[in-house]
């Protein structure tokens, strides 16, 4: 078992004073045989009153809401999270599944069809041709296999960058442009996996790393593709590897610009300026404590 420190900040500054409206907050990771929450704390100002649900998704959601008028907001998340999923490689797909081309059980496709429906209304030529790359029709591949070779390829063709931009570029954008997000890589990978028949969501979260890298002090997101026998299992296109205990998951979604980790409006005067902050750490398991 690994134990890991999340903190998460988010600072706005508005131009003037304004009357906030009900914030979305998806900030507290899914909990699971994989991983579990230890201890966690929300602490917002100004005050709010908060409600918890789940969503459609079973993604744990808290809605803020607010009385006072403010020229700031600031939230912060404290979570300390215990990962069991420490061996991602410790997998059986289901023997009908292991070479593709298959086709998912009916019962399975019922419930995976929202997962397998096309993320853009608009063709994209630039991913029906890229797809072709990994699975020329009439071959059959080790399924696993295949699913690597995409994750590779978008690893070692597409550039990480920041965007502070809100939503989701395209995945002909992501192609076109060499260059992306880590949820544009996401989102290139999803389109990709689901043009091949199969059923994929993404996921919004955080990742540990003990060196540094580029996704360091933000939040991050990878894909999830449906496997029988294994489930859900994700794929980190940005990391080229496959998501484990370094990925600490919080919401999933059939559509990548559905689980934005904060999300509302406020009315006032234009102009608001966003700071954040976040920190994964280890967090040094107590002394006597079960492992």
């Amino acid at each position: 078992m690994k134990r890991y420190k999340i903190i998460h900040q988010t600072q706005y500054d508005f131009s003037a004073s304004v009357q906030l409206l009900p914030h979305t907050l998806r900030l507290r990771p899914r909990e699971g045989h994989d991983q579990r929450i230890e201890s966690s704390s929300l602490d917002i100002s100004p005050n709010a009153s908060l409600r918890w649900h789940r969503d459609v998704e079973s993604n744990s959601v808290c809605i803020a809401s607010f009385n006072s008028k403010v020229k700031q907001l600031n939230i912060q998340s404290d979570i300390i999270i215990q990962k069991y999923d420490l061996s991602p490689h410790d997998f059986l797909l289901e023997s009908y599944a292991v070479e593709y081309p298959f086709n998912y059980s009916v019962e399975d496709k019922i419930l995976l069809a929202p997962y397998m429906e096309q993320i853009q209304y608009i063709d994209q030529p630039m991913v029906n041709n890229w797809v072709r790359l990994f699975w020329p029709q009439g071959n059959t591949i080790q399924t696993f296999d295949l699913l690597l070779k995409l994750n590779q390829n978008i690893y070692q063709s597409i550039v990480y960058c920041k965007r502070e931009e809100e939503g989701v570029q395209s995945a002909d954008t992501t192609l076109q442009n060499k260059s992306g997000s880590c949820r544009d890589s996401a989102n290139l990978f999803m389109s990709a996996a689901r043009k091949l028949g199969f059923a994929t969501r993404f996921v919004s979260g955080y990742i540990y790393s003990n060196t540094d890298i580029a996704q360091a002090g933000s939040t991050h997101a990878w894909a999830e593709v449906f496997l029988p026998g294994a489930g859900w299992k994700g794929f980190d296109p940005t990391m080229g590897s496959i998501a484990g205990p370094e990925h600490i998951a919080v919401a999933v979604s059939r559509r990548p610009e559905a689980v934005p980790p904060i999300s509302g409006t406020f009315f006032g005067p234009p102009g608001t300026n966003m700071t954040v902050n976040v920190w994964v750490t280890d967090a040094i398991t107590p002394t006597g404590a079960p492992m």
